[in-house]
C-alpha cells in the first residue's frame, strides 16, 4: 500500500479510503493485505485527474488547524466527497494562502497558538468578507456560540465532532454559494 500511496503521491490512509469507496480498485493476498495493480493505478490517475472543467466546479475548502491528525482527517473525510482540500497549521499560514487564493469555505480551529481562531475570524472578515467560515473546538459554551454568530461564523461545531456532520455543514453552505 505504501508504494501505490507514493505513487498517487498521497498518504497510506488515503488511498485506503479511496479503496474503502471503491474509487481504486485493491486485491488481497492470501494472507489478507490489501495490494493495488498499477494498471488499476494508471488508470484511477487518468481519469481522476482533474480538468480544467472539474477544477473549477469543485468547491474548494481550507482546514486550519494546529494538529496534523486533525487536518488529515478533515482532509480525507472532505476529498472523499469530492472537495478540493488544503491545509494551514496556523492562522498566519492560512492568511497567507487566502490572500494567493480565497477558498470557498474555511474550517477553523478556535484554540490554536499565535493567531487563535477568533483573531482569524476577524481578520478574514476585515480583509476578504464574506468567506464562510465553520469554527470547532471543544471549548464552546453559550457565550462562544453567539460571538461565534456575531463575528460572522456559518456554523460552529464542538470536538470531538463527527466527521459526516462536519461534511453536511459543509455542503448545506456551499451549496447557498
Amino acid at each position: 500500500m505504501g508504494q501505490a500511496a507514493q505513487f498517487l503521491g498521497v498518504a497510506q490512509s488515503t488511498i485506503r479510503k479511496w479503496s474503502d469507496v471503491g474509487r481504486v480498485p485493491a486485491f488481497y493476498t492470501p494472507g489478507g493485505h490489501r495490494r493495488y495493480r498499477r494498471d488499476d493505478l494508471d488508470r484511477f490517475v487518468s481519469q481522476s485527474g482533474p480538468t480544467h472543467r472539474e477544477v473549477a466546479v469543485k468547491p474548494e475548502v481550507l482546514v486550519v488547524d494546529d494538529d496534523s491528525r486533525v487536518r488529515e482527517f478533515l482532509r480525507i473525510s472532505l476529498e472523499v466527497e469530492g472537495y478540493v482540500v488544503r491545509e494551514a497549521e496556523s492562522g498566519v499560514q492560512a492568511l497567507g494562502l487566502i490572500e494567493e487564493s480565497a477558498p470557498d469555505l474555511v474550517l477553523l480551529d478556535v484554540v490554536m497558538p499565535g493567531i487563535d481562531g477568533w483573531e482569524m475570524l476577524r481578520r478574514m472578515q476585515e480583509l476578504h468578507g464574506a468567506i464562510p467560515v465553520i469554527l470547532f473546538s471543544g471549548q464552546f459554551d453559550s457565550t462562544s456560540l453567539a460571538a461565534a454568530a456575531a463575528q460572522g461564523a456559518r456554523g460552529v461545531i464542538g470536538k470531538p465532532f463527527d466527521p459526516q456532520e462536519l461534511v453536511a455543514r459543509a455542503r448545506q453552505i456551499l451549496a447557498v454559494r
